[in-house]
């Protein structure tokens, strides 16, 4: 074989790299002589996400659940890298900011638009069995979601709306996280405790919920936002990327789980407790928790009608 000018260039590049290392080019190569050929099974560890499916009915939709949950969870991952890295980035742009934000609102874009899987993709008799078996684990307990929402804005847009008046941006943490929204979302609707789905949720997370709160107080989208220039601020790309993720997430995304909840347990008029006892009819509505990341970027009217348009659209 003839050893080209190109094959002598990167040979010459290999080794000025391994050399700078101080490692043996030779070595290396050895490697890559012996070394198998990439497959693609092999590289997504196919056989392996194959068999993370562990059902604990014979009801063949819990197939279903299971795996569009778990590609829920995978695509929760890919939103949360691009937090870490507009939160990383020492020299943050325009272009990157927008760059970056659109990523995460294709992969909400995906998600909503995808949950008809759920809502329209099982058979509802079978949810209705399968469903008794998995007390008290629930979707509410996913605690990526709500490291996106820790990443996404300023904690005090965490707490529920009628605590949000007893704190400001410069309370504590700790203090705010004791009302932080998604808490009354997890109590029984009859005595006001706490169900088991909460408790053991905050026994596996709290520590980690708190820890990445303190440290997104100066790492959050919002924050980023506000290392723009203010004219970078200004920009209308940058408000509507911003405004697409707060629709997304705060609106668009649980409206398609309470649209997927009356489908499964409204019956009869009367409405079934979802898995876990977690309160799903106060909980979900955009509407009762004006859970908003970017106040600033909405008009007063926006506001108060939060969710309304969508919801009413969504629902005909």
């Amino acid at each position: 074989m003839e050893i080209t000018p190109e094959i002598k260039d990167r040979l010459e590049q290999l080794n000025d790299k391994y050399s700078s290392l101080g490692q043996d080019l030779l070595s290396y190569l050895d490697g890559l002589l012996y070394a198998d050929t990439v497959k693609y099974w092999d590289y997504i560890e196919l056989d392996t996400l194959l068999s993370l499916q562990k059902p604990r009915t014979n009801f063949p939709d819990e197939h279903i659940f299971i795996m569009y949950h778990q590609i829920t969870e995978l695509y929760f991952q890919l939103a949360l890298k691009e937090f870490e890295q507009l939160a990383d980035t020492k020299e943050l742009t325009e272009k990157f900011f927008i760059d970056r934000v659109s990523r995460i609102n294709r992969y909400f874009d995906a998600l909503i638009i995808s949950f008809d899987i759920m809502s329209k993709g099982m058979d509802q008799k079978q949810f209705m069995q399968f469903r008794m078996s998995l007390l008290p684990a629930s979707g509410f307990q996913s605690a990526q979601y709500r490291f996106i929402e820790m990443y996404s804005t300023d904690f005090i847009n965490l707490v529920a709306k009628d605590h949000r008046s007893n704190y400001s941006s410069s309370s504590s943490i700790e203090e705010m996280y004791e009302h932080i929204y998604w808490k009354a979302g997890a109590t029984e609707m009859g005595t006001g405790k706490k169900t088991l789905t909460l408790i053991q949720f905050e026994e596996r997370y709290q520590e980690e919920f708190l820890k990445l709160g303190n440290e997104c107080q100066k790492r959050n989208l919002w924050q980023v936002y506000n290392k723009l220039s203010p004219e970078e601020q200004k920009s209308e790309k940058v408000i509507n990327v911003l405004r697409h993720n707060d629709i997304n997430v705060n609106i668009n995304w649980p409206l398609a789980h309470y649209k997927s909840a009356v489908h499964y347990l409204n019956k009869d008029s009367a409405d079934i407790a979802a898995t876990g006892g977690t309160n799903w009819q106060k909980y979900l509505p955009p509407r009762f928790q004006k859970r908003i990341f970017y106040p600033a970027l909405w008009t007063s009217k926006e506001i108060e009608d939060w969710g309304k348009e969508w919801v009413e659209n969504a629902l005909k």
